[in-house]
């Protein structure tokens, strides 16, 4: 198992929860002040995109029927890590996708 594109899986997984989160009215004016209200419209299907981005990759590392299930506990944990992060650091809950998907794909270059 690669551990760069595990951590791959759970940036996108993350990222697309972060997404659908921000698609809904309450979170994103608690996370997103000072941005277009019109962006939230995109968030959803960015949201979906970047889940099904997950899906992929976790098939790209186990056999598909284990890859769902994988794909089920990557989406699980990243909810429970957002769910933990809103309420007392929403600035990292934003930032942490972008600085994950760096890092693992720094990573996987080596």
């Amino acid at each position: 198992m690669s551990v760069s594109l595990f951590g791959l899986a759970f940036a996108a997984a993350y990222a697309g929860m972060l997404a659908c989160c921000l698609g809904m009215e309450r979170h994103w004016k608690q996370l997103a002040r000072g941005l277009p209200c019109h962006w939230r419209r995109c968030c959803r299907p960015l949201g979906v995109l970047l889940l099904a981005l997950a899906a992929y990759l976790s098939m790209q590392l186990w056999p598909v029927a284990m890859a769902w299930v994988a794909w089920l506990g990557l989406i699980s944990l990243s909810g429970v890590a957002l769910l933990f992060l809103l309420p007392y650091r929403p600035r990292l809950a934003l930032g942490l996708p972008l600085a994950a998907a760096m890092l693992f794909g720094l990573a996987g270059l080596r």
